[in-house]
C-alpha cells in the first residue's frame, strides 16, 4: 500500500514528529544540494576513495564505501574521508552488511581495524539473526560516541622571561618545589638549557594530529616557569538540533533570500553526534532469498527502533502505515549512455546484478536515494557522470511530489 509521505518533499518530511536527527540531517541536506544520489565506492586503495570522493563529493548526499576491500585502510583512510566529507558535505555510509549474534556485531561495528562506529554515519544489517541485531549495534554505536566525545583541552600559560641574578636562583629552585606540590598536574619546562617555550595557542580541540600548542624561542635568558593545566570534557549529543535549518521554513527563506547553495550548507553545519542504521530489506541480486514475509519483518523491527533505524535499502518505498517516514536507499540504478533512449541502458552485469533507471525506481517505485557505482567509476569523466545521474535522479523525485502531489 502507498504512504501519502511519498508525495511530501523532503524538507516536510524532516518537520515531521520523531524523525532522528541523523535522518533530519540527511533530508535537509539533500534539499539543499538537490542530490538524492549515493556513490557506491567500490575501489581498493586509499587513494582511490580519496580521489573518487574528491571527484563526486560535490554531487552526492552519500557516499557509500566497503572499508574491508580496502587494501590499505588505516587511519589516514579515516582522516582524509572525515576531512572530505565534512568539506564537500555528505554522509559516510559502510555497507558492511552485519548479520551474526548480538554480541560479534557489536565487536565488528566497534573494534577490530575497521572500527566503523567512529567513522561511519551509516551501516547497515541483515534481520536473520533475529531483533537483536537492532538493539545490540544501537547500544554499540552509543558507547562508541561516548568514547568519540571524550577529548582533552589543554591551557598552558607562561610569565614574561626576565634576566635573573645569581642570588635569585636558589629561591627559584625552591618556588619550583613549591609549585609542584600546590599542583600536582603542573610540568616544569624550565630545564631545557637556553631555550623558553612561549604559548601560542590551546583551545581544546579535539586531537586532529596537530599537537604543538607551543613554539620554542631561543632567547639567552633564564627560562619562566611554564605551567600546563589539562581538563577532560565529556559530552553527548544525540538529539543535537540543526541551527538555523530546523524546519523547513528556514529553507525556504534561505531561498527567497537569494542565499548561495554555500550558504546554506554552512548554515546547516556538520551532521549530529549520531549514528544511523539500514536494514537490508530487499536486493538488487537475481534470485535473492528475501521474501516478503521477510522484508516485512525488516520493517516491523524498524518501527520499534525508530532512534536508530533511519531506512531500508529496498527496491520500493515501504512506507505504508500512519507515521512510517524511512528513507529508501536503492541499488542497481543504471542510466543508458547520453543520447540514447532508456531502453539503451544495461540490463544487468551478468552476475546476477539487475539495473534500473532512476525515473523507475523514484519516480514509479517511490524510492529517496539510489545507489550508483560501477555507472559512475567506470566514466570517462565521473564528475560529468555524477552530475548526469544526480540530475535524472532529482528530476525524477520532483516529478513523483508534483504528480502525486497534484
Amino acid at each position: 500500500m502507498s504512504s501519502p509521505i511519498r508525495s511530501l518533499p523532503f524538507t516536510s518530511r524532516a518537520d515531521l514528529p520523531n524523525v532522528p536527527p541523523l535522518s533530519e540531517y540527511l533530508l535537509h541536506l539533500i534539499s539543499i544540494k538537490k542530490s538524492n544520489l549515493c556513490v557506491s565506492a567500490d575501489v581498493n586503495s586509499t587513494l582511490a576513495l580519496l580521489r573518487l570522493a574528491e571527484e563526486v563529493g560535490d554531487y552526492i548526499c552519500v557516499l557509500k564505501t566497503h572499508a574491508d576491500i580496502i587494501d590499505d585502510f588505516g587511519e589516514k583512510t579515516i582522516k582524509g574521508l572525515q576531512e572530505i566529507s565534512s568539506r564537500k558535505k555528505f554522509l559516510i555510509f559502510e555497507d558492511r552488511k552485519f548479520g551474526d549474534i548480538g554480541s560479534t556485531v557489536q565487536a565488528q561495528y566497534t573494534r577490530g581495524p575497521l572500527r566503523i562506529a567512529t567513522w561511519a554515519h551509516i551501516t547497515n544489517a541483515h534481520i536473520f539473526p533475529g531483533p537483536a541485531i537492532v538493539s545490540a549495534l544501537s547500544l554499540a554505536a552509543k558507547a562508541a560516541l561516548k568514547t568519540l566525545t571524550l577529548y582533552v583541552s589543554t591551557e598552558i600559560t607562561a610569565g614574561p622571561a626576565r634576566p635573573v641574578s645569581e642570588d635569585e636562583d636558589s629561591d627559584d629552585e625552591n618556588d619550583d618545589d613549591d609549585d609542584d606540590d600546590e599542583n600536582p598536574n603542573s610540568e616544569d619546562y624550565s630545564s631545557t638549557d637556553n631555550r623558553e617555550y612561549v604559548l601560542l595557542k590551546s583551545e581544546g580541540k579535539k586531537p586532529e594530529g596537530k599537537q604543538s600548542a607551543m613554539a620554542m624561542a631561543f632567547t639567552g635568558r633564564k627560562n619562566s616557569v611554564v605551567t600546563a593545566t589539562t581538563t577532560i570534557f565529556q559530552t553527548v549529543e544525540e538529539k543535537r538540533c540543526i541551527p538555523g535549518l530546523r524546519k523547513s521554513e528556514s529553507v525556504d527563506r534561505a531561498k527567497n533570500e537569494s542565499a548561495s547553495r554555500e550558504e546554506a550548507l554552512e548554515a546547516l553545519g556538520d551532521p549530529p553526534l549520531s549514528r544511523g542504521l539500514l536494514l537490508l530489506a530487499e536486493m538488487s541480486s537475481e534470485g535473492h532469498l528475501m521474501t516478503s514475509e521477510y522484508t516485512s519483518a525488516c520493517l516491523g523491527m524498524a518501527r520499534q527502533h525508530t532512534d536508530f533505524v533511519v531506512g531500508f535499502v529496498a527496491q520500493r518505498s515501504l512506507n505504508s502505515q500512519k507515521g512510517d517516514n524511512f528513507l529508501c536507499f536503492t541499488p542497481g540504478v543504471n542510466l543508458p549512455p547520453e543520447g540514447e533512449g532508456e531502453n539503451g541502458g544495461r540490463k544487468g552485469d551478468g552476475l546476477g546484478q539487475q539495473y534500473r533507471t532512476p525515473a523507475t525506481v523514484v519516480a514509479k517505485e517511490g524510492c529517496d536515494i539510489i545507489i550508483v557505482g560501477r555507472g559512475i567509476l567506470g566514466a570517462h569523466d565521473r564528475k560529468r557522470e555524477a552530475e548526469r545521474y544526480r540530475r535524472e535522479a532529482w528530476r525524477a523525485y520532483e516529478g513523483r511530489i508534483s504528480k502525486v502531489g497534484g
